[in-house]
């Protein structure tokens, strides 16, 4: 297994794929599990996974994505999209904890009453769709690295377009995609600014 360091500290946005490279589905639903795991408000899993695996619709993709030459070229494209009615996972995600006696009753009232709560405020939705779907996507990027694979970010696109193009129902909020594929060139290094300058000890 790799070290977490040298996969988190070695990842680059990769931009310039080897468009002869192949990820199988069996490889693209182990990552997606891995991401799945990323830690979410309530345990929610505000996000889904649209999937581009193939060259043609990925091509279908592409004048979406501003026609940026990764879409086609990388071995896959995942749309990280949050769900704006997360609200509506908590039967799903409490119920088999109830049942096997991890959570009470009472507790999952309780907890659904918070999320609600939080779903009947104006901003939460898109607040909480953007911020947690971006742990999964963070999530997503390393464990790609971590099997050998490069990944890069993207947040040049059409969302609505996309949304139209592959019929996304209104629940989710298309974020951003991310390309995963092998490298044909490195990705640029890039310097970072000095952690002391993003840093504030509070008082």
């Amino acid at each position: 297994m790799s070290d977490f360091f040298e996969v988190a500290l070695g990842r680059r946005s990769v931009k310039v794929y080897d468009p002869n490279a192949r990820i199988s589905e069996e490889e693209l639903t182990e990552l997606l599990q891995v991401a799945g795991r990323a830690p979410s408000a309530w345990n929610l899993q505000q996000w889904h996974f649209l999937v581009f695996h193939g060259k043609d619709v990925q091509k279908k993709l592409l004048p979406i994505a501003y026609n940026q030459q990764q879409i086609v070229d990388a071995s896959a494209v995942i749309c990280i999209m949050g769900d704006l009615q997360g609200n509506l996972n908590v039967d799903p995600v409490f119920d088999p904890q109830v049942e096997s006696g991890e959570m009470t009753p009472e507790l999952k009232e309780i907890l659904a009453g918070q999320i609600n709560g939080a779903y009947n405020r104006a901003e939460y939705p898109r607040d909480g769709a953007i911020l947690n779907s971006s742990l999964a996507a963070m999530q997503l990027m390393l464990a790609a690295r971590a099997k050998g694979y490069d990944t890069c970010p993207i947040g040049g696109f059409n969302a609505s377009g996309l949304a139209e193009a592959f019929n996304v129902p209104a629940r989710y909020l298309p974020t951003m995609l991310i390309t995963v594929g092998k490298a044909l060139q490195e990705g640029r290094p890039t310097d970072r600014l000095p952690i002391n300058q993003l840093i504030t000890y509070a008082e």
